[in-house]
């Protein structure tokens, strides 16, 4: 996206009030559907929030491209696991959307240890006239009953219903990270630490371990699984990454368990070697792009853009936040060094879009290798206000419009982003608000 692009933000229907704001509204994960009308996000209070976009109406055409609330509920609960000890949180890790087959929704939405289906439908009518029962519910005398009724729909108010379809446990015994639906759309992966299952979306009771990492003594452990993902056009093929910066692209027709033989991309670069350099090189995030051509992988501190067929170094490399290579100690210190963040393409993938700190995210041009750098925040709330790039800057006299890399706030931090699926409309959480922008438009 160019230098002097502006986006503009639509609405910020999520946007609550940050003072007030408890751990359980902190947003985990943001998903727009295949078609982008939908976008879902889960917060670490266990809860599903489903936007859906306004229709374009003749009396107020700009509203079209609004988000606003479709349906909430609650997809997990915290539990306790008794034999290990261990509270299960219900945060909500990852969200997957499957493609609209009939009138209803399905999508999948993982916590730590359980991954679950959830079909989200319509009711606008209701049954009545029943013949075993009155309207109440009661089930009648079958001695009044004189003749026989055929029950009729009656029109009612509209109600979105989110029930749970499919219940998959018991087969992770490490934290999940990543979950990937199929482009078959019959099966999908969980990946957690150390393995990778393959499961069916219509059997719950079993699964089939396809990546297995862990060590006979654990020891010897030297790396986790980070995330993972299937290919989108590809049912056979499927990326995952790990803490020690490589990225393995895995064909499942070669073995059944694809621990070893997979394509390795590893960027190496013995010149920067530091205390911090394995922290700093773990990968937080894979992406395919939708051409399936390439993949994009995000470390702690660059974008690396990756040809499938090019497995010894990056076809691109985009410095995200490079003036924080000198503060990396304090942010060990403060653990920010940890962070995960996550990076999208947009829908032709000529932009890639991924988060940093003071909540700015930041968005690269493939074509024209122009970046830009946005803020999220409060003041840039108002419908229809005008982003104005930001700039960091590291040393030496400041500008008026620039902001100084010690003034950074590093407890503001753009984690979880989507990109629609075909237009310019980007969502951002920004620690327990939801921003919605899109392209400037005229």
């Amino acid at each position: 996206m160019e230098e002097d692009t502006d986006s503009r933000k639509i609405n910020s229907s999520f946007l609550r009030d940050h003072n007030y704001a408890t751990e359980a509204d902190i947003i985990s994960t943001v998903e727009f559907n295949h078609t982008g009308e939908l976008l879902a996000t889960g917060d670490k209070g266990g809860r599903v929030v489903i936007f859906q976009r306004e229709q374009e109406s003749k009396n107020q055409p700009h509203r079209r491209g609004e988000y606003n609330v479709y349906s909430t509920f609650q997809s997990h609960e915290p539990e306790f696991d008794y034999l290990k000890s261990l509270e299960i949180e219900e945060k909500i890790n990852k969200i997957r959307w499957l493609p609209q087959q009939n009138a209803a929704y399905f999508l999948l939405s993982t916590n730590d240890k359980t991954v679950k289906l959830w079909k989200v439908s319509e009711r606008g009518r209701r049954p009545e006239g029943y013949n075993l029962k009155d309207d109440d519910g009661r089930i009648r005398d079958p001695s009044t009953i004189t003749m026989l009724r055929v029950p009729v729909l009656q029109p009612m108010d509209l109600m979105v219903e989110a029930t749970p379809r499919r219940v998959f446990s018991n087969a992770h015994t490490y934290h999940i990270n990543s979950i990937s639906v199929n482009s078959d759309y019959e099966t999908y992966m969980s990946a957690d630490d150390l393995r990778i299952n393959l499961w069916n979306l219509e059997i719950t009771n079993r699964s089939f371990n396809i990546v297995d990492i862990k060590p006979a003594n654990m020891e010897e452990l030297t790396e986790v699984i980070t995330a993972a993902e299937f290919h989108p056009n590809q049912c056979n093929t499927f990326v995952y990454s790990s803490s020690k910066g490589t990225i393995r692209l895995c064909d499942m027709r070669a073995r059944s368990c694809v621990g070893t033989g997979c394509s390795n991309f590893k960027p190496e670069d013995p010149s920067n070697r530091s205390f911090f350099s394995e922290i700093i090189s773990s990968i937080s995030d894979v992406k395919f792009s939708h051409s399936g051509r390439y993949m994009m992988t995000r470390d702690y501190l660059t974008v690396k853009v990756w040809d499938l067929n090019m497995e010894s170094r990056p076809l691109e490399t985009y410095q995200v936040h490079d003036y924080l290579r000198s503060k990396l100690c304090s942010l060990y210190e403060n653990d920010c060094i940890f962070d995960k963040f996550e990076c999208v393409w947009n829908g032709s993938d000529s932009v890639i879009m991924t988060g940093s700190y003071n909540n700015f995210f930041r968005m690269f041009d493939r074509n024209t290798k122009r970046d830009v750098t946005l803020e999220a925040s409060r003041e840039n709330s108002k419908p229809r206000a005008i982003l104005k790039p930001r700039k960091v800057c590291v040393g030496g006299k400041r500008r008026k419009d620039e902001i100084s890399v010690d003034s950074l706030d590093f407890s503001k931090k753009i984690l979880h982003s989507a990109w629609h699926p075909s237009e310019n409309i980007i969502a951002v959480a920004a620690t327990n608000n939801l921003y919605i922008f899109q392209d400037k438009v005229n």
